[in-house]
This record gives structure tokens, C-alpha cells and sequence, in this order.
């Protein structure tokens, strides 16, 4: 999921989808604020399991993927472009009572798509903050990274919408992976930035989160056909990225820069999760039966 968050154009989101943890996260998230101490008990120790390995994703993708990202954009791309693609149809088969029957829901597709498209265009027409060490943070800034973090948690949780993206657009996505790339060297000039950063985003999940489970309980049809439109329109968020580099923007992908082999790993890499998904699923079940007998 971190991997998933810290490129444009993809969200971790999408990735809970599919390993069928989303609901728990959400539910997790919901409950960790609740006033039922066991609830709260058991959200708390799901969301540290998780967060654990969010962590150490956050680790990679700051000191290894942001390098990677800038050096190898197409191929990153032509990867996600196929996480995205095949991301889609599983998505809609595990969903499928959301889906089948409810056709009218369509218009919330075409609302997703235009979503993604429209924050996608933003992004590459902003100025952002290009520095957050100790020495360059003024309460103006503080106060904006504190809003801007509200509004990327908010986006991370959304399967179809990248929180990364969503930085792009408030001008802060290079910035905050400096920051964080810094600070797991050890350069502690980024941890009050960090930490105003990190007190948006627990605003952001105490005010989106219960109004998201209770869409998801109560127009999960709605939901779903929003997040797929949110997919389909991430595909013009991937196109565009290569433009979003801050120090050697390059074209949109084409068919010229487009590659094959990541495209085929990226598709590889969402079957893979899947099967590991059903692999999990019949491992809990069996475990279930055996406690029963």
C-alpha cells in the first residue's frame, strides 16, 4: 500500500481492495476512535500489523522508488498502467452484486473519471513548496502542509485515487519525499515538517472515515462505481506523470515509450496478489473448520 501511495496516479487503496483487507481497514480506522474498548483494542492491533509494513514500504519507496521514479518514469508507468488495467476487472468480480443490476449507477464512473482527471490537470499546473527543513517552515506553511496532509489521507483510503496525486496538486509531492528520505538518513532538520504532516493525516482519518464507512454501508453500489471510475481515470493520471517530474519533466507516456515487459509484471504482480488472496482465504477457512471440530 505505501509502495501503492508514494507514486501519482496509483493508491494503496487499491491494493487493500484486492488482498480483501479493505473493509477491515476502513472498519479499523472507524473503531480506533470508538468508545467500545474492545472495538478500539482490535483496531488497534490490525492497524499496527498493517502500518508496520506501511513503514517499511514508506522506507523503500522514499529512499529507493523516488530515485527509480525519476530515472526509469516510463517503465514505472507502463508497471502501474498494468496494476490498474488488471486491477479493474478483479475488482468488479469480487463486487459483483454492487455492480450487476444497478447500471443507473454508471454516472458516478463517469463522476469518478472526471474526478481523477481534473486533479491530474491541476497538478501539473501548480508551484509547490520546494524545501521543508527546520529552517524554511513558517506558520503559513505549517498551516497549509497540516490541510494539504488532511486532504492526501483522505485520498490514500479511496481505491482509484492516489494521495501522491493529490500533493502534486497542492505542490508538495517532492518536498514531502525529500523529507521523508531525509529523515531515514538520519536528517532530523525534517521532523517538525513530518510531524505537522503526520497530525493532518489522524485529522484527516477521525472526519472522512466515518463518512466513508457509512457510504460504503449504506451506497456501496454508488461507492464502487465511483472508485472504478476513479481507476479508469488513473490511467490518464499514469499517462501524464512523467510530466509531474520537478527537476526534468518529460513527455506523457506513448506508445513509443510505453513498456511491455513492466507492463506484463505489473499485470503479473495484481494476479499474484490475488491468488495469494484466495490462498489466504482457504488457509482461514480451514483453520475455522478445524477449530469447529
Amino acid at each position: 500500500m505505501a509502495l501503492a501511495d508514494s507514486v501519482p496516479g496509483v493508491s494503496g487503496g487499491t491494493i487493500a481492495f484486492l488482498m480483501g483487507l479493505y473493509d477491515d481497514f476502513i472498519e479499523s480506522l472507524n473503531n480506533i476512535v470508538s468508545k467500545d474498548k474492545e472495538k478500539r483494542k482490535n483496531a488497534l492491533i490490525f492497524l499496527i500489523k498493517l502500518g508496520s509494513g506501511w513503514v517499511v514500504g514508506l522506507a523503500m519507496a522514499s529512499i529507493v522508488i523516488k530515485a527509480v521514479f525519476e530515472k526509469h518514469i516510463y517503465a514505472i508507468s507502463s508497471l502501474f498502467l498494468g496494476f490498474i488495467l488488471f486491477a479493474i476487472p478483479l475488482i468488479i468480480s469480487e463486487e459483483k452484486d454492487s455492480f450487476k443490476g444497478k447500471y443507473k449507477n454508471s454516472i458516478f464512473a463517469v463522476f469518478g473519471i472526471a474526478l481523477v482527471v481534473a486533479i491530474t490537470y491541476l497538478s501539473g499546473n501548480v508551484v509547490g513548496v520546494s524545501d521543508l527543513g527546520s529552517s524554511n517552515l513558517t506558520i503559513g506553511i505549517g498551516i497549509y502542509l497540516f490541510l494539504c496532509a488532511m486532504c492526501a489521507i483522505s485520498a490514500m483510503v479511496l481505491p482509484g485515487i492516489s494521495g501522491s496525486t493529490i500533493m502534486l496538486v497542492f505542490g508538495l509531492y517532492q518536498a514531502i519525499m525529500t523529507a521523508i528520505s531525509g529523515f531515514f538518513q538520519f536528517d532530523m532538520s525534517y521532523v517538525p515538517a513530518l510531524m505537522i504532516f503526520g497530525f493532518g493525516m489522524i485529522a484527516g482519518v477521525c472526519t472522512t472515515v466515518k463518512g466513508l464507512k457509512f457510504l460504503l454501508e449504506k451506497h456501496r453500489s454508488a461507492i464502487m462505481y465511483t472508485i472504478i471510475g476513479m481507476m479508469i481515470g488513473s490511467f490518464y493520471a499514469i499517462i501524464m506523470g512523467p510530466t509531474s517530474l520537478k527537476d526534468n519533466p518529460q513527455d506523457p507516456l506513448s506508445f513509443d515509450t510505453f513498456n511491455v515487459l513492466f507492463f506484463i509484471i505489473g499485470a503479473v504482480v495484481i494476479l499474484g496478489i490475488q491468488a495469494l488472496k484466495r490462498f489466504s482465504d482457504k488457509l482461514e477457512t480451514k483453520v475455522d473448520k478445524t477449530e469447529v471440530e
